[in-house]
């Protein structure tokens, strides 16, 4: 099933069909573990997923992406491949990269991804610089999550991409947490200043309010597109789920109240019937793997 269809196909204005399709991908993920039919780690996104999609609505098939660790979402709003994602995540010869790549490390068309924090920027500049020198008109688009902006190795990116005008938009995901740590513990200004002090432009925008979101991912796509410029596309959204498969030592009373304000939650709150007829559909595409 390609998500991207799903998307095209949605009545709504917001991608409430294809958020649900990427959250019982992964729900479907942790199933297989817990079954044991899966090996290594995966990393879900589930709470995020109206972040990749906002940004792949302005998105061309030119752009080039830059995905990390936790990219299953992402790569379902750009690429929508489900099936060549669920094989190579099983190791199959049909997956994406034959079945070597696994969960973290995918590359598809003009999509890749890596598990080291931080480690896909300096690859996305590179990729910039390469687009500028062969006038395409395309442009790079790095996702990194809050806890990866303690990584020197992004700040030196970004001066190279601010220093050499290249059209790169760092995509900063903030679910408020680096792995199993509170950011607030660790993290010290704004991430909006930081921008500021390499002269990239700031956008900023919240999975809660879709409409608002999907309208600065536009802003921030259309700039870094016209001015050959980088820039920040800053994003507060919430993970409802653990880091990797276990390991989330949050207070259960923050995390209840995250699931209730989750956009998904609260669809299926306003519209139980819609949402079960979507749910029920879509589950029985997800079993079939």
């Amino acid at each position: 099933m390609n998500c991207t269809d799903i998307i095209k196909s949605d009545p709504r204005q917001r991608p409430d069909r294809a958020a649900l399709f990427i959250r019982l991908f992964e729900e479907r993920l942790l199933t297989l573990f817990a079954e044991g039919k899966l090996n290594g780690t995966v990393h879900t996104c589930i709470g995020q997923e109206y972040a990749g999609l906002a940004v792949a609505a302005s998105a061309t098939p030119e752009d080039v992406i830059f995905s990390n660790h936790r990219g299953h979402g992402h790569y379902l709003a750009f690429r929508g491949n489900a099936e060549a994602l669920m094989a190579e995540i099983m190791g199959r010869l049909t997956g994406l990269c034959g079945g070597v790549g696994g969960s973290q490390h995918l590359h598809d068309r003009n999509f890749f991804s890596n598990g080291i924090l931080g480690g896909m920027s300096p690859t996305a500049v590179g990729m910039a610089w390469a687009l500028e020198h062969r006038r395409q008109p395309g442009i790079v688009i790095a996702f990194h999550g809050d806890g990866a902006m303690g990584e020197g190795v992004i700040y030196e990116a970004m001066n190279l991409a601010a220093r050499w005008q290249l059209p790169v938009l760092w995509v900063i995901e903030r679910n408020g947490y680096a792995q199993s740590t509170d950011c607030r513990q660790t993290t010290a200004g704004s991430f909006a200043d930081r921008a500021k002090g390499f002269g990239l432009a700031h956008f900023s925008g919240d999975t809660l309010d879709y409409e608002s979101l999907v309208d600065s991912a536009a802003r921030a796509v259309l700039h870094v597109r016209e001015t050959r410029s980088p820039a920040m596309l800053e994003i507060q959204t919430c993970r409802l789920a653990a880091h990797s498969k276990g390991d989330d030592n949050r207070d259960p009373a923050e995390l209840a109240d995250l699931k209730r304000r989750d956009p998904l939650n609260m669809l299926r709150a306003a519209d139980p019937e819609l949402f079960g007829r979507w749910e029920s559909s879509l589950k029985s595409r997800t079993k079939a793997w």
